[in-house]
């Protein structure tokens, strides 16, 4: 939630914007410009305080409070308490990996079999956890950076790992649009993380164009899931073969 400061913050970039001076708000609040000065320079006042500034900017204050939200910074990463949260619930975790895919409720609640104050109560749920924002209308704001990353060995992986891997692998990667690669080389050290860094790219390229399509109509896509992994590894029946 933001704080008093973050909209002060806000409003001084209103002002600017607005090219209103500190003499033109302090006439407009019926205040002395010291007055004012000292107001915002401390960015500690009443939210009815605010609520005048804004009506002196002929600004929502919905509107402001929704632009304190997007400045905030994106997560990067979950804390282990947030993403075991979302492990608790397997319809909560569905909505979690939906959100992320930028599915809105009516898309959810018509692919699966939640009722819609169902998916409204795990919406209000992520939100509380902090992976969205939710807005009016059952909209919602991602809180997650592009770059976001689960765990490696979170809570949330270590459940996939459990799960889903073995349920993923089984296909035959045999259709239109799939393929399985497996390359395993001997190469030097310092090259790897460049191997990993084209991995991200090619995740991060995934990504973009999920969000490009979403333009086009349900029957014009199809979901995939890509997994990307590289990591220093000997299958363990041949590392048991190994001379001592």
């Amino acid at each position: 939630m933001s704080t008093t400061n973050d909209l002060v913050i806000a409003l001084k970039k209103e002002l600017k914007a607005a090219q209103m001076t500190y003499a033109d708000l302090a006439c407009a609040l019926g205040m002395a410009e010291s007055s004012v000065k000292r107001m915002l320079a401390k960015g500690d006042m009443p939210l009815s305080r605010i609520d005048a500034i804004c009506r002196a900017l002929s600004l929502d204050f919905a509107d402001l409070a929704r632009r304190v939200a997007d400045s905030q910074p994106l997560l990067q990463e979950m804390t282990p308490e947030q993403e075991r949260a979302v492990v608790a619930d397997r319809k909560l975790l569905l909505m979690a990996i939906c959100v992320l895919s930028q599915w809105t409720l009516e898309q959810i609640v018509a692919t699966y079999r939640l009722t819609e104050a169902e998916g409204i109560g795990y919406l209000a749920q992520l939100d509380r956890i902090g992976i969205i924002e939710l807005r009016p209308g059952n909209r919602y704001r991602l809180r997650l950076a592009k770059t976001f990353r689960w765990h490696a060995r979170g809570p949330v992986m270590e459940y996939f790992r459990e799960n889903a891997v073995l349920d993923y692998f089984g296909g035959g990667f045999d259709h239109p649009g799939e393929g399985m690669l497996m390359v395993h080389g001997s190469i030097a050290r310092h090259l790897a993380p460049s191997f990993v860094e084209r991995i991200q790219r090619l995740a991060h390229d995934f990504s973009q164009q999920h969000l490009q399509d979403q333009r086009l109509a349900p029957e014009q896509r199809e979901g995939y899931t890509l997994v990307l992994a590289m990591r220093s590894w000997e299958f363990s029946a041949f590392r048991a073969l190994r001379r001592s």
